[in-house]
């Protein structure tokens, strides 16, 4: 059984999603809270009660849920998107949601975009997961969706895409009647890549874009500075809920705000209704 006494928690080891072992950092579990939105204020009350209730060996899950649950009772809008990557792992369990998770983000990006199509290769047939269009730019993205944390896109993953993407520029390249030519091969997760992916991709021009990659832009940052929240954030939807309406194809918070109308087929009531799309619309104006 854990200890009930308050430790040090710089020598407490934890489990990640990976299952190594790390020394736990209360500035990442502040930065991420900080993230979110949480003031200074509240981010050092959530700490204080979470020390007092780490052990040793208690998994990254459990701190998360825990912290979670503490943000909730404080603010439920900041938990919402503090749960962002929780709530991507919720667009599963198969890909397609997230594929139309990413395609959504391009459209209220600028782009055109077509979700899952057939393009002809050199060799063989190719089904792309996206294609995004802006003015003369057309980029092919390939979305690699893991449902649960701890995985990572090896340099197997690029390698494979590249020549994907290159079989289809092999078949283009010599027509003289309408040429389709692709200005970027893009790969997306909701996980990470190794250095050995990273690297790969940058030798063969081939985009990534993870999580937390490329810093600066990463998934995560574009979803912040957009807005562009997917509706499994929601704090007030519960899970038949969220899958009723991505079986709909709303997938985003600013998609349900436009298209509320979804919320009476669920037989939601008219307060409840109010509270929902308050929530939406906060997100969507973050």
């Amino acid at each position: 059984m854990p200890d009930s006494q308050p430790m040090d928690s710089s020598e407490l080891k934890i489990i990640k999603a990976s299952g190594q072992k790390a020394f736990f950092s209360e500035e990442k579990v502040a930065a991420s809270l900080g993230r979110a939105g949480a003031s200074q204020e509240v981010i050092e009350k959530i700490l204080s009660k979470l020390r007092k209730e780490l052990y040793q060996g208690i998994s990254t899950k459990e701190i998360y849920n825990r912290a979670f649950k503490l943000l909730k009772n404080k603010d439920h809008l900041l938990a919402s998107r503090y749960k962002l990557k929780n709530a991507i792992y919720e667009l599963g369990p198969t890909g397609f949601p997230f594929e139309k998770f990413v395609g959504a983000v391009l459209k209220y990006s600028g782009y055109d975009v077509e979700v899952s199509d057939i393009f002809q290769g050199a060799c063989v047939t190719h089904e792309v997961d996206v294609i995004a269009t802006q003015e003369k730019e057309t980029l092919l993205m390939e979305c690699k969706f893991h449902g649960t944390p701890g995985k990572s896109c090896d340099v197997k993953v690029p390698l494979y895409i590249h020549s994907r993407f290159r079989d289809i520029e092999n078949f283009n390249k010599d027509k003289k009647n309408h040429p389709f030519f692709f200005s970027e091969g893009w790969v997306v997760t909701n996980t990470r890549f190794t250095k050995d992916a990273t690297r790969y991709a940058k030798c063969v021009g081939l985009k990534l874009l993870s999580w937390d990659y490329p810093k600066g832009n990463s998934l995560k940052e574009r979803i912040d500075k957009s807005g562009l929240y997917p509706i499994t954030v929601s704090v007030l939807l519960n899970k038949r809920e969220k899958q009723f309406l991505l079986s709909r194809d709303v997938v985003l918070c600013r998609e349900l705000v436009n298209d509320d109308f979804y919320l009476d087929h669920l037989g939601i009531s008219s307060t409840r209704k109010k509270h929902i799309l308050e929530e939406m619309q906060s997100l969507c104006k973050t």
